[in-house]
């Protein structure tokens, strides 16, 4: 297995380790190679079976070879037994799913003992919640795989047939499910579960650090309606989440559910060493926009990592952002690949989200029985299948925080063997920064989910949804938050709710919970048909489509290429044509941003950081056709898409016009330097936040109408904010000084996409003013005012 890994020069090693003279090649350490850590290798700590565990659960357990739990899986289960809401967040493939499987399966067993003597006919049954299919469908297999007597557990979700429907209510008593077919299929038809909720014992909440932005809010909101509803039938269960390593996870945990949490934070499972490689792709020949030097893209480096892994027997997993990086990686490998044996490119393949039920469960049976030597993923959530045990794993470009990451290189390593990790930084300000700051991965504590369950654009319609599932009243809207008496005033105000002496009723014919998505799609999903065949290929958010499926946009499922020919909107469809294209598309936007309304200031002397609500009108005007390995512009056409309005929330930062002549920002320099700082900004945001570059947007103005000074914004994507702009604000001289340092850290002269330029940019990279940015940064950081305590780490509650 080590042939493939010590091929690339970094076993053994830890450090910056540039390339050293007198050593073989097979042991020198490439030059793209930044700095390697090794996490060192972990013993086990195992515990005795609580005393209060089933024989029959136990023996369950002992079946699979697990002959005593790890510390960790106990404190959890006995917490969750005592009947307090319990989060465990450790690493990958620290055992979480046996930590709540001991109480609930406690439960559950017991509860059909009485049953069978009618000492307790209502028994007691269980919920289990993921944020995907495919991780519900692993965890089916592993819950039946232990083959309890009396468990009867069954997925409940959008694929489950009809005619299964009505059993899973009346006789499952292990339910797994996803957030959304609790919003839509569970809570709204209530009185049909009413015997589930009543007996409703214990809430499993997986992948509980996914919940983030305004995913994690609406989640939130989607669980505070199931307290209520339980209630209402005499139900009270417990939650029980399941986490990857964050900051102060039980306050994340506490807000999600709303309940207060406990936390069981320390891993006590074996790991294998594993050495992490920061690889930064070297500079090409070939020129970007605006002639700036340009990086060999994320997606071409990663390929070649990967097929230089796979040829050498190294099971391996890459990790990217985007759907089209995962069609595009393991593409690109099985070229790469059919040059070396002929067998192999059969061998790796991408696994993304928009994939058909029957096309997810084929790739995760091929990639569990070992047919699959490499995978593509676009994130190890959507993956969602147990994967632990790969030898080396590829994070190509940077997952949005610090808890991703190590979620995701937590997934190689054999017990007992040594393992890769590599995160290939892509052409992006926060990438730069990382893998030439490593202590900003390594030395720091990881970050907590921000999101805001009071944001109104969220908040509201799950009033709406539960008060159709049964009348609001004053003692609900605690449940709810302190927002919430004020958001059902607008709503009965605006005739979405009307006042009775029961309380507030919905009064629209139409479902409320059907209205909303929880992912923030802002729409009805696009589906995307074949022209020729008429199949349907996937699909995609509705909130993307001008950026994805715009006329003349590549989008590529299972390696086979389409380009769009028209995105019909009033019909949710786009018609795409089968085509082999040398290149990828890149939608470019303009917008424009007016304040409607300044929340929180910040005075630094002359200079101003600003937090409020913004409109925010964009319009995708243009698209780039691009060269897949160098990223180098091949031609733009620009495209008639109506404009699209947000009401959102920002940070902005005002700073007048002496004030930076004064710090060498001349006039003429003025626009470039702020337009460049903002890029750089919005690029490094997700450093204090769990935000992901394409959550946020920004604009940049010499003279602002509202402002009446050169201003820079960063705003939240999603209606309503999704607290990310507001951590910016609260984070703003970390994420100010960051920014300054990432530009300095690129050794471009004039500025790329490594530093100042945006891939959406509307303006074409232009003008962009690489030192005047320093410049300008160091100005408005010169006049920051000390502050006691220094911010905390990214997501830390306020």
């Amino acid at each position: 297995m080590t042939d493939g890994l010590t091929h690339l020069g970094l076993l053994g090693r830890t450090g910056a380790v540039p390339a050293s003279p007198g050593e073989s090649d097979a042991g020198r350490t490439p030059p793209q190679v930044r700095h390697v850590r090794v996490l060192p290798a972990r013993d086990a700590v195992t515990a005795p079976w609580p005393a209060w565990v089933h024989p029959e659960v136990v023996d369950a357990f002992e079946r699979r070879g697990v002959h005593a739990p790890w510390v960790h899986q106990v404190q959890a289960a006995e917490a969750a037994h005592a009947g307090k809401h319990v989060v465990l967040a450790t690493g990958t493939a620290s055992g979480k799913s046996l930590a709540f499987q001991l109480p609930a399966l406690d439960a559950v067993v017991r509860a059909e003992e009485r049953a069978a003597t009618s000492l307790d006919p209502d028994g007691a049954v269980v919920l289990y919640l993921s944020p995907t299919k495919a991780l519900a469908a692993d965890q089916l297999a592993s819950w039946q795989g232990l083959a309890v007597p009396g468990v009867r557990a069954a997925t409940y979700d959008g694929d489950t047939e009809q005619s299964e429907r009505a059993w899973i209510r009346e006789h499952a008593n292990v339910v797994l499910a996803n957030p959304d077919m609790l919003h839509v299929g569970i809570l709204p038809h209530h009185a049909r579960w009413a015997r589930f909720l009543r007996r409703l014992r214990y809430v499993i909440v997986d992948e509980a650090h996914g919940y983030r932005g305004v995913f994690g809010a609406h989640v939130a909101n989607v669980l505070r309606r199931l307290r209520r509803v339980c209630a209402r039938y005499g139900g009270d269960p417990v939650f029980i989440g399941a986490s990857a390593t964050s900051f102060e996870p039980e306050h994340s945990f506490s807000r999600l559910i709303g309940a207060p949490a406990t936390a069981v934070e320390t891993d006590y499972s074996p790991h294998g060493a594993v050495t992490v490689a920061l690889w930064e792709p070297a500079l090409t020949d070939h020129d970007g926009e605006n002639g700036a030097a340009r990086r060999r893209t994320v997606i071409a480096e990663s390929a070649d990592l990967m097929a230089d892994l796979v040829s050498g027997a190294v099971r391996t997993i890459a990790f990217i952002r985007s759907r089209r990086g995962a069609e595009s990686i393991a593409a690109m490998a099985q070229r790469l690949l059919a040059d070396v044996d002929r067998t192999l490119p059969g061998r790796v393949a991408a696994y993304r989200s928009g994939y058909l039920p029957e096309e997810r469960r084929a790739l995760e049976h091929a990639l569990r029985d070992g047919r699959l030597l490499g995978v593509a993923s676009t994130s190890a959530l959507e993956l969602g299948i147990d994967i632990a045990g790969l030898d080396a794993v590829l994070v190509a470009g940077w997952p949005g925080t610090r808890a991703s990451l190590f979620q995701q290189i937590g997934r190689a390593g054999r017990a007992g063997q040594d393992a890769l990790a590599v995160f290939v930084a892509s052409d992006d300000p926060l990438d730069t920064y990382l893998v030439n700051h490593p202590e900003a991965i390594f030395d720091r504590p990881v970050e907590a989910a921000v999101f805001a369950p009071q944001n109104p654009y969220v908040l509201g319609p799950h009033l709406c949804a539960a008060a159709a599932e049964a009348p609001l009243t004053r003692d609900d809207l605690d449940l709810f938050g302190a927002a919430a008496a004020g958001v059902v005033d607008d709503l009965t105000a605006q005739g979405f709710l009307r006042r009775r002496p029961a309380g507030w009723f919905w009064t629209h014919p139409q479902s409320a919970a059907a209205a909303v998505s929880l992912r923030g799609e802002g729409g009805q999903p696009i589906d995307i048909i074949d022209a020729a065949t008429g199949a349907l290929l996937g699909t995609v958010g509705a909130g993307q489509s001008h950026h994805q499926l715009h006329p003349g946009a590549v989008y590529t499922h299972q390696q086979v290429t389409f380009v769009v020919d028209d995105l019909d909107e009033a019909n949710h469809c786009a018609i795409v044509s089968r085509g082999e294209p040398d290149y990828y598309t890149t939608a470019r936007d303009i917008t424009d941003i007016e304040v409607l309304r300044t929340d929180r200031t910040m005075p630094w002397g002359p200079v101003t950081v600003c937090f409020g609500q913004v409109r925010v009108s964009t319009q995708v005007v243009a698209f780039q056709r691009k060269r897949f390995a160098s990223g180098e512009v091949l031609g733009e056409e620009p495209l008639d898409l109506p404009v699209r309005e947000l009401i959102t929330q920002a940070v902005w930062f005002v700073a007048p016009a002496p004030l930076l002549a004064a710090a060498g920002v001349a006039a003429p320099e003025l626009p470039g330097a702020l337009h460049a700082a903002e890029h750089a900004a919005i690029g490094m945001l997700p450093l204090v936040a769990t935000s992901d570059r394409w959550d946020i947007g920004g604009v940049s103005t010499a003279l602002h109408a509202d402002t009446e000074h050169p201003s820079i914004f960063v705003y939240d994507g999603y209606a309503g904010g999704a607290g990310f702009a507001e951590r910016g604000f609260e984070a703003a001289g970390t994420w100010l000084r960051a920014t300054s340092d990432a530009i300095r850290a690129c050794e471009c002269e004039t500025g790329c996409p490594s530093c100042i330029q945006s891939p959406k940019c509307g303006n074409r990279n232009s003008p962009l003013e690489k030192a005047a940015a320093i410049a300008l940064l160091d100005e408005l950081l010169r006049h920051e005012p000390p502050r006691d305590p220094p911010p905390g780490p990214a997501g830390s509650p306020s």
